[in-house]
């Protein structure tokens, strides 16, 4: 029996010896790639990725799916696809229902106004012109994966976030970056705030002082391969377009004036990605083993877009310059932080319809709505005594004026029905319902529960409006987003790079899923409002 025992304690000893051989050293780092860069396209319809991939280069789309991982059936899971929404539920992995971002602007009813998604009274806007609006992180409610990284560095993994737009860059970035950046038109400055620090790097002052948008404008936009050759476009000057739609538009005349043009530029990305690449080497981000994260966000593609609609020239001008942007780019990355030394994802904030007068000229069902078309709410608001019902449209949505129907002594659920049932008579709708009965309204169970994730009881209107599908609330030329149809929630998702599995995925995942799988790779907790799933197809 002695025997025995000393034979189980001698293997006891052995196999702790082993455990403790296999462990990592105590304080070892966690295997983790140097930097993590997302890039937000915004407005990019899933298609871009392939119907322009004939004239791709090696290096820009055409490098991300061959080394990386492609989620061809990415989905929004949630109504209001803006880009304040997409931009925080891709960084947050939580919908509008829970981090609070229902959309680019909503009605406040304890202010009596509607705010501004990143507006923030009590900063002030630094290195811009003197009435640029003050903006930072305040209104979103939940963290984002930048936040966690910060966290689990205990911050001492930088992030800086990047866009034309300020939402674009600063939604991103999170409450606890160590900048956010946008790009003021009034001046041609690269901007923050108050909220990250109190003077710009000298670095930013440096790049404003070299006015890139002054050299970029001498370049003019012309295609970048001979015109007659664009045949994924319609063709030059259509009605359908918003004004200035001849190729090639002129920009030197805007030298040392009208910073505003480039945003709606294939220059813009250019600009964008300049900027990224000089606060990576001033930042030293990814240089050490401590990982850092660099979001970017291109916001010229969604005015662009909105400007020309996806089927121009433009479009695909854009997105041909974009490639070779993006190869430039990755190539940079490559130099300065180490090829297989960072992960890249590569998504979008929404698409966009076909516009209206595109799909008009083909046969195919689509209408420009006016935001200005208020029959339904005048008609019931003349029936029952009142100047008006709504103090807001937001994200196609009336918040109702409850003080003047309180104060006619009104029924309010009889107003709200009325409304409801007078905007069902218009043939141009698909659905209208009252928001506090999403979960009875005739709608399949997949679209009802967009709606759900979409609402928020604080910040969002009491009755909801539904376009027919290709149709939308908006202006006659040009095109917009919005919707839960698929050319607006189904968009590109790519990750590439280290820990990174390449191939292809056709099972549908949501583009809240990328936050919780990014955050798997790293080894960190999930954004505190998650409800996406990880990606496990993804990482090796």
């Amino acid at each position: 029996m002695k025997k025995a025992w000393l034979s189980i304690l001698s293997l006891t000893f052995t196999l702790l010896s082993i455990a403790q051989s296999n462990a990592p050293a105590t304080g070892s780092a966690l295997p983790r790639p140097k930097l993590v860069v997302g890039i937000m396209v915004d407005q990019m319809r899933w298609d871009f990725l392939y119907r322009y991939a004939d004239r791709y280069e090696e290096g820009g789309f055409r490098r991300m799916l061959k080394e990386g991982l492609t989620c061809e059936n990415t989905m929004i899971s949630y109504a209001q696809t803006v880009t304040a929404a997409g931009h925080a539920s891709v960084y947050t992995g939580a919908v509008p229902a829970i981090n609070g971002i229902v959309g680019n602007d909503w009605y406040d009813r304890a202010l009596g106004r509607v705010v501004y998604c990143v507006e923030d009274t009590s900063v002030k806007t630094i290195g811009g012109a003197a009435n640029a609006a003050p903006m930072s992180p305040a209104n979103l409610w939940t963290t984002t994966m930048t936040d966690e990284l910060r966290l689990a560095t205990n911050f001492k993994g930088k992030v800086i976030g990047v866009a034309i737009k300020d939402r674009g860059g600063i939604l991103p970035a999170g409450h606890a970056a160590n900048a956010a950046y946008w790009y003021d038109a009034a001046s041609g400055n690269w901007v923050t705030s108050t909220y990250y620090m109190d003077a710009l790097p000298a670095w930013t002052t440096a790049f404003n002082g070299r006015k890139v948008v002054d050299s970029l404008y001498k370049q003019e936009w012309n295609t970048l391969y001979p015109i007659a050759t664009y045949t994924q476009s319609d063709e030059d000057i259509k009605a359908y377009e918003g004004p200035n739609n001849k190729f090639p538009h002129q920009l030197s005349p805007f030298v040392g004036k009208n910073y505003q043009l480039i945003a709606a530029t294939p220059q813009g990305s250019t600009m964008t990605l300049e900027f990224s690449k000089a606060a990576l080497l001033a930042e030293e981000l990814g240089k050490d083993a401590i990982t850092d994260f660099l979001a970017i966000s291109l916001s010229s593609p969604d005015y662009i877009g909105h400007q020309y609609g996806p089927n121009s020239i433009e479009a695909e001008d854009c997105y041909l310059r974009l490639d070779h942007d993006l190869k430039n780019f990755f190539e940079f990355l490559d130099a300065k932080v180490g090829k297989g030394q960072y992960t890249v994802f590569l998504s979008a904030d929404h698409g966009a319809s076909h516009a209206a007068g595109f799909s008009q000229e083909h046969k195919l069902p689509g209408l420009a709505i006016p935001y200005a078309d208020n029959v339904a709410e005048t008609t019931v608001a003349k029936a029952f005594g009142l100047s008006k019902l709504a103090v807001g449209f937001n994200n196609a949505q009336y918040y109702m004026d409850w003080a003047a129907i309180d104060a006619a002594k009104l029924d309010r659920n009889v107003v709200v029905k009325a409304f409801v049932d007078e905007l069902n008579k218009d043939p141009r709708y698909f659905l209208a319902f009252d928001n506090r009965d999403i979960s009875a309204v005739n709608l399949p169970a997949e679209v009802k529960e967009m709606f759900l994730k979409g609402y928020n009881r604080q910040r969002c209107g009491d009755v909801q409006v539904i376009t027919k599908p290709g149709s939308y609330l908006g202006f006659p030329t040009g095109t917009t987003h919005g919707s839960w149809y698929p050319y607006d929630a189904h968009v590109p998702l790519v990750f590439m790079g280290w820990g990174i599995k390449p191939g292809r995925l056709v099972r549908e995942v949501h583009t809240i899923d990328i936050a919780p799988t990014v955050c798997d790779l790293l080894h960190i907790q999930m954004p505190n409002g998650s409800i996406g799933k990880v990606i496990d197809e993804a990482i090796k």
